[in-house]
């Protein structure tokens, strides 16, 4: 049988094929950073990013990037997409989390309630090239490291150390057979087994302990009250709050979750029917998504059986002006399907809509044993250790998607990669800083309006 006539390739050729790659784009190019010609200021970029959004949020927005350089570069995903689309690409693609820093990582329950670990934001997942994920985890672990008072040393260690890990294992996936990648999943007690002293062992058992009472079950009492015998979710302005027009957004809400509903697996709604709203809340997200519209919805199958759904808009992917406009219509869609793509176990609940604005949304469940990672509470040992796990469920995302031995064989089994990263992520980490410097400048000349929140 002649190659052309195969059903594959094997896995040598596709290791050659990867490497062959280097011609082309070497692996050393990816060192470099330069602003392009005519690139945008930064702060009208931001301004055009935040069309759209829910006006009366924006300040509470522009006062959490206002934080620091890191929290910055937490809402300008768009802004680094576009620098992105500029830099060397090897032309390997996959589905791409869009968004990949190093605080969208972290411990969830899986279906069978294991704490698994694995990137956990997927609102600007596109297909895209491998490389604008890596880089965009590499810069973030710059800016986070600087934030913990790291070196400049300590900070290129760790953006190696995940890197690596990266590297190191997208071999290992490339080796396996497909159905064994795809069933791969990283548990989070990872982090107790890797730990390098016993008071990083101690705070990683702490979080997972945590995170086993992150259920519905558990934060049901701490997030509601009962008034007139009914539960209620507590108000807690300006991040959790019910509207004055709350009877017409309850009212909206329950319509599009009646479509939603239709996008589940029949498995899935018969679980889901026996629920009913209680109570549904506005909600006040993440950095990068607030402004986007988001509600918390009650819902009871009885006095001690609570779900919390929550319900969170979906914009076009900052991705898409450079990679391609996404397949899917709905943009609620292209969130669930990337997630399931990239995450090893899903939540059940997931599932997406659309108003009769024409506004996209998604809905999944609100804390579902979420180990809730604070970077900033870290030591330097356990931050190294955390962004080595980073690197590695960036990996096994990419090798479900795209072809592992592919970029495998580009990255090699030497550092060349590695080093390249490490001096593109303390540049473009300079560049952030330079723009976050723009940034707070115009806060202060109040061209951008900002107001702190107690969270």
């Amino acid at each position: 049988m002649t190659k052309k006539n195969r059903l594959w390739t094997t896995l040598e050729e596709r290791l050659a094929a990867g490497k062959a790659l280097r011609e082309k784009t070497p692996r050393g190019s990816h060192a470099k950073w330069k602003p392009a010609p005519g690139r945008p200021d930064p702060v009208e970029l931001m301004r055009k990013t935040d069309h759209g959004r829910v006006a009366e949020m924006l300040p509470i927005r522009h006062a959490r990037m206002r934080q620091s350089p890191f929290a910055f570069y937490r809402g300008t995903a768009a802004l680094m997409a576009l620098d992105l689309s500029t830099t060397p690409r090897t032309g390997l693609h996959v589905q791409a989390c869009g968004d990949c820093h190093v605080a969208n990582f972290g411990g969830y329950g899986s279906p069978e309630r294991k704490l698994v670990f694995d990137i956990n934001d997927f609102d600007e997942t596109l297909h895209a090239p491998w490389e604008w994920d890596v880089k965009r985890l590499a810069a973030s672990i710059v800016l986070a490291g600087r934030e913990l008072s790291c070196g400049n040393r300590a900070c290129d260690d760790s953006v190696l150390s995940a890197v690596a890990a990266y590297r190191r294992h997208m071999h290992e996936y490339a080796k396996m057979p497909a159905l064994d990648a795809w069933y791969s999943q990283l548990e989070a007690k990872l982090l107790v087994e890797n730990a390098k002293s016993s008071e990083s062992r101690k705070d990683w058992e702490r979080l997972e302990k945590d995170a086993y009472e992150q259920t519905s079950e558990h934060i049901f009492p701490r997030l509601t009250k009962v008034e007139y015998g009914v539960p209620k979710i507590i108000d807690r302005p300006p991040l959790v709050y019910h509207p004055r027009e709350m009877a017409r957004i309850g009212k909206h809400v329950r319509e599009m979750f009646e479509r939603y509903r239709h996008t589940l697996p029949e498995e899935k709604r018969v679980i889901l029917d026996r629920y009913k709203i209680a109570d549904i809340a506005r909600k006040i997200v993440g950095v990068g998504s607030v402004g986007t519209r988001c509600d918390v919805a009650l819902l009871m199958a009885g006095p001690k059986d609570p779900l919390l759904l929550q319900c969170k808009e979906a914009r076009a992917s900052v991705l898409e002006p450079y990679a391609g406009k996404s397949r899917y219509e709905n943009q609620g869609e292209r969130v669930v399907t990337g997630q399931r793509m990239l995450q090893t176990a899903s939540d059940v609940f997931l599932g997406w809509t659309r108003d009769d604005a024409g506004h996209d949304y998604y809905f999944r469940q609100l804390r579902d044993m979420r180990m809730k990672i604070d970077i900033a509470a870290m030591s330097r040992r356990e931050f190294f250790e955390y962004v080595e796990l980073c690197g590695w469920a960036l990996a096994r995302a990419h090798a479900r998607t795209g072809d592992p031995a592919q970029i495998a064989g580009y990255l090699g089994t030497s550092g060349r990669f590695d080093d390249a990263l490490a001096k593109f992520a303390a540049a473009y980490a300079e560049q952030t800083e330079r723009d976050y410097a723009l940034f707070v400048r115009a806060v202060r000349a109040k061209k951008l309006s900002a107001r702190a929140t107690t969270a």
